[in-house]
């Protein structure tokens, strides 16, 4: 009955063996899929040490398809954008070469350096990352490197004296260096000065080659302005006039809340704003959407409106009463015109009141202009 049993197994025994031998076939047969292959010659370069006066240094990395099917470089992309990458764009058949070219810019940034170029093709592995190191030496700085703005026989450190955040309740002193670059002495004189701005050159008068400085004194209760504030004024250098001869003047002008105490601070008011973004969806160019804030004081004494100023493609019309009492609203209208605008649009609506701990607050008015057909 049992007889048959030594047999049966030696069967399966044969079976379970060819399998295994059969699968020891196939296996290198699978790994033998058609593919293509990258294969560089290197994988890194170090260009040394070099002048940022020398300019840009490209290194070609070279490759060959050591694969079986056609190589397709799909994107190459550097880690930075110091670094420009080009590279064979043609499907490279097996055996045949191609490179990947890495191109850096030193200028601005002396020093060593290290950047990586990411490859990604359909070879296996589908990305490779390259190398490229060195070491920037500086430039010499020149006169224009230092003053960069020329205005006739001067030059300037800037064009723009930026007296950055200021009180209300303050006055502040900027300095801007100068240098005569000709061989003849400079006078300067101030044309178009704004009543809250005094300036001056020290010294009254440059030698050829002399550096000197333009004093200017920003007096912020005389602009009496809120914001961000922007005056301009021109320059007479030895009795001649030109639109660049021209120098711009800014400052955020704050309200100044230090002197309020802990009791006033209690009971000032408080703004505050339903919806502080607009979203009008989609419009078509051309077309205008309008919205209305509306703007109410939950503090416990009288808020004050003390600036409502729109950004570009919006226009906001001015509250009805400029003095908000606790528990009182008041409305703002604002008009955006998308006329000439297309794509993502974010404007705003800056308000500036008397609130202690928030006096500026922005509205938003966000959507999207298509193109009218």
């Amino acid at each position: 009955m049992y007889s048959n049993c030594p047999i049966k197994k030696r069967r399966i025994m044969k079976r379970i063996m060819l399998l295994i031998c059969l699968a020891a076939i196939i296996a290198p047969l699978k790994s033998q899929t058609v593919q293509a292959k990258i294969s560089f010659n290197e994988t890194s370069h170090e260009f040394g040490k070099f002048k940022e006066s020398d300019g840009k240094v490209t290194h070609k990395f070279e490759f060959v398809n050591t694969g079986s099917s056609d190589l397709i470089i799909q994107n190459v992309s550097a880690s930075c954008g110091c670094t420009a990458p080009s590279w064979t764009r043609e499907p490279v058949p097996p055996g045949a070469k191609g490179y990947v070219a890495a191109t850096y810019n030193p200028a601005g940034r002396p020093g060593a350096f290290r950047k990586y170029v990411t490859v990604i093709s359909n070879s296996n592995p589908g990305s490779v990352r390259l190398i490229i190191a060195g070491d920037v030496e500086a430039k010499p700085r020149t006169l224009e490197d230092d003053y960069r703005y020329a205005m006739g026989p001067m030059r300037l450190k800037s064009n723009h004296l930026a007296f950055g955040n200021l009180k209300n309740t303050a006055t502040s002193e900027k300095r801007l260096e100068v240098i005569n670059n000709s061989d003849a002495d400079v006078k300067v004189s101030f044309l178009k000065v704004p009543k809250h701005v005094v300036i001056s050159m020290d010294p009254a008068q440059l030698k050829p080659k002399q550096k000197g400085e333009i004093v200017a004194t920003y007096n912020a209760p005389m602009r009496n302005d809120w914001g961000f504030v922007i005056d301009r004024m021109s320059l007479d250098i030895n009795g001649t006039t030109d639109r660049t001869y021209s120098l711009v003047i800014s400052a955020n002008l704050e309200e100044d809340f230090s002197a309020l105490s802990e009791a006033e601070m209690a009971n000032a008011p408080v703004l505050s704003v339903d919806d502080p973004e607009f979203k009008f969806g989609k419009i078509t160019q051309g077309e205008k959407v309008e919205h209305t804030y509306v703007l109410t004081n939950s503090g416990k004494s009288d808020l004050q409106i003390r600036k409502v100023k729109a950004s570009c493609g919006c226009t906001a019309v001015q509250p009805e009463k400029r003095v908000i009492g606790p528990g009182e609203s008041v409305n703002i209208k604002t008009v955006f015109n998308s006329a000439g605008k297309l794509g993502n649009q974010n404007k705003t609506v800056t308000i500036i009141t008397n609130d202690p701990k928030k006096s500026k607050m922005i509205l938003w008015v966000k959507g999207e202009v298509l193109k009218s057909t």
